[in-house]
């Protein structure tokens, strides 16, 4: 089975990590799509594993193994570079969508990854308001919905 490239947001990375209502999708579009992951994707899941724990969703234990998994995914992707064409891209997003900051820079780093040229490339996004405005943009989506 050919491996379909795709860049994935951390909204549908931490499901792979954690479990949730999403990661059995998760984990089976983990089976065919490649991970191409924006450079500050491991903060942001690193922060949600935070908020599960402190929130009480998840033991000590659960956070330990989804901080293990992040590492082993680490080892697999391809991280897009913070970059002048990133910011650039990103500035011009949070006008064109109803995006905040960090979804913005999400969806540039997954234009720059793509040279600019969406479509044939996947979007793996389990956040509504960041699927639809890639989809916009010109990505097939994978999303929980």
């Amino acid at each position: 089975m050919k491996r379909i490239e795709a860049f994935w947001d951390s909204s549908a990375l931490v499901p792979l990590c954690v479990d949730q209502g999403a990661s059995t999708l998760a984990r089976s579009a983990m089976k065919v799509k490649s991970l191409a992951v924006w450079w500050a994707t491991p903060v942001e899941m690193t922060s949600a594993f935070t908020r599960l724990l402190r929130s009480g969703e998840i033991r000590p234990e659960d956070f330990q193994v989804a901080l293990a998994r992040l590492t082993e995914l680490r080892r697999r992707w391809i991280e897009v570079q913070p970059t002048e064409a990133v910011r650039v891209l990103a500035e011009s997003l949070v006008g064109r969508h109803s995006l905040r900051a960090a979804d913005a820079l999400q969806l540039a780093a997954a234009l720059v990854w793509s040279n600019g040229r969406p479509r044939g490339h996947a979007f793996v996004c389990f956040d509504g308001r960041l699927a639809e405005a890639a989809g916009r943009e010109g990505f097939s989506l994978e999303t929980a919905s």
